[in-house]
């Protein structure tokens, strides 16, 4: 069952720009894994981080870092939670997340649905 769903799309010149303007932004956003990545990948992240809020129900508390965006040799994202994240994921009962990102024509976006099996 489908528990929540979140889409959320991100101009990637002007996520560029605010990690630029504001040093310390990437670590508030991102895990020390995914900080390494280009930034169109690391806006299609942040696209997806917002989507998995907006799945939860968009809750306070929750810390960036306690979602990552993972890829397999595939090429395929996951997504993996973690402490305020996992605690909320726990409450509502998800099980398995789904996670799509994608990046063109200098806009990110990712789709997160949330299903508890």
């Amino acid at each position: 069952m489908i528990v929540g769903m979140g889409i959320d799309v991100v101009d990637v010149a002007r996520f560029a720009a605010s990690l630029q303007r504001t040093p310390k932004l990437a670590e508030r956003l991102f895990t020390e894994s995914e900080r390494g990545l280009p930034v169109r990948s690391l806006a299609a992240r942040f696209a997806a981080k917002e989507a998995l809020a907006k799945a939860l129900g968009a809750p306070g508390g929750l810390l960036w870092t306690d979602a990552e965006i993972r890829r397999a040799p595939s090429g395929r994202p996951s997504l993996h939670v973690r402490g305020t994240i996992e605690a909320v994921a726990e409450a509502l009962g998800i099980t398995v997340w789904h996670v799509s990102l994608s990046h063109d024509g200098g806009i990110a976006t990712a789709m997160v649905i949330a299903e508890a099996v």
